[in-house]
């Protein structure tokens, strides 16, 4: 039986430390991002990520967006060219996801990813989603902290107000910046617009995101990663397990 009411903590160290422990018990932890609340679960632990699944009611082949600490985290998981490169140094830490190459070694749950190659991966800018990390010592899967087909949510309450008793903590660092889902990109097709728009995206391309013939090749398109919000070896958190593949 779930609890009616989740446990709602104002950001702080000790309210993230309790977020931490219940990421590291294999729970759910609603945490602000920069975007919208996402739902939060250890994205190497595959029963904690059903977890995700299941409090959404949202459909286990709906991939989810992994977060990390930084790119030298998300390199440990997925595979970079040099497109992917060169967005991720300007568009990171922020609202930008990248659907790349998903590496044999990252081991991140089969789950997150719906049995796909690819893994949809981000580097969060908001304190609250970094400190969790950062504490936790775990790359986290986090769609948006809302029922399935619901509006995603850009505050605390509502969060409470979709989830219930679903999600047992949530952190509330009050209302969210965007209050839009990440852009979601696989290699120069735009699956989710977002806060970066094609035009910043083009910028930061090599060849300023033009094919050989002058024509713009950053195209807007639809895939398994297109849905409702929607291995490393971190350092050492609360979960003490640095020196696990994660």
């Amino acid at each position: 039986m779930t609890r009616p009411h989740p446990l709602i903590l104002p950001y702080g160290t000790a309210a993230v430390a309790q977020a931490a422990a219940m990421i590291c018990a294999g729970g759910l932890v609603a945490v602000p991002t920069e975007t919208v609340y996402g739902l939060a679960a250890d994205a190497t632990d595959a029963q904690a990520v059903a977890g995700i699944y299941a409090a959404k009611g949202r459909p286990s082949f709906n991939p989810l967006i992994v977060h990390v600490a930084d790119i030298a985290a998300a390199e440990r998981i997925a595979v970079f060219d040099a497109d992917a490169r060169a967005l991720a140094a300007a568009f990171w830490p922020g609202p930008l996801t990248l659907v790349l190459p998903v590496r044999s070694d990252s081991g991140i749950a089969a789950l997150v990813t719906a049995g796909l190659d690819t893994i949809a991966i981000r580097v969060p800018q908001h304190r609250a989603m970094q400190a969790l990390i950062a504490a936790s010592g775990r790359p986290l899967a986090a769609p948006s902290a809302n029922a399935s087909g619901g509006i995603s949510p850009t505050t605390a309450a509502h969060v409470a107000a979709s989830l219930g008793g679903n999600v047992p903590l949530i952190l509330d660092d009050g209302a969210t910046e965007a209050g839009l889902e990440s852009t979601i990109v696989a290699g120069r097709t735009v699956l989710r617009p977002g806060p970066v728009t094609a035009e910043l995206l083009l910028s930061q391309l090599p060849g300023e995101g033009r094919g050989p013939g002058g024509e713009v090749a950053v195209t807007k398109g639809d895939g398994p990663h297109d849905r409702p919000p929607t291995g490393p070896r971190p350092s050492p958190g609360a979960c003490g397990y640095g020196a696990r593949a994660a």
